[in-house]
């Protein structure tokens, strides 16, 4: 008997033909999605690209670019109607084990202000706010400044 529930979620490299499911989910969440030629671009240039879904459903996904000894979180997201579920819990401690696995000594990432649940996750974490970038987001007519987080590994 197998220790491994069928249905339990998991972490998959994401590929080029999960693109489509994943932008499509991107869209779903936010005013201000990546678009196609983001993740297309992430693929090509070798970031940690991964999906995670429970049988054939996409749960979330995430892409972390790790150079010169630091981590830096372009996107984490989950998918509208599994959000509050403790899936981006588990995605973040996935990001961290695999910054530590390939020798980062920090995660950077950016969040908006308005985001108060990534922060709240953030936090819990152990994240901290060390800078902010005036105008970084794009909110409808205006910009949107973002609190620049880091972790120590």
């Amino acid at each position: 008997m197998s220790a491994v529930l069928k249905d339990s979620p998991r972490l998959e490299p994401m590929r080029m033909e999960d693109v489509p499911e994943v932008l499509a989910a991107e869209n779903e969440i936010y005013r201000h999605p990546w678009t196609r030629g983001n993740f297309v671009d992430s693929l090509r240039a070798g970031y940690q690209c991964w999906t995670y879904r429970k049988e054939r459903e996409l749960l979330g996904y995430f892409v972390l670019l790790i150079a010169a000894g630091e981590a830096h979180l372009l996107n984490l997201s989950v998918a509208g109607e599994n959000q509050g579920r403790g899936h981006g819990r588990m995605l973040l401690s996935e990001i961290i084990r695999i910054a530590r696995t390939q020798g980062a000594r920090h995660v950077f990432l950016e969040v908006r202000p308005s985001n108060r649940a990534a922060q709240a996750l953030y936090t819990r974490f152990g994240f901290s706010r060390i800078a902010l970038r005036c105008g970084y987001y794009p909110a409808g007519a205006d910009r949107e400044d973002a609190l620049v987080l880091r972790l120590a590994l």
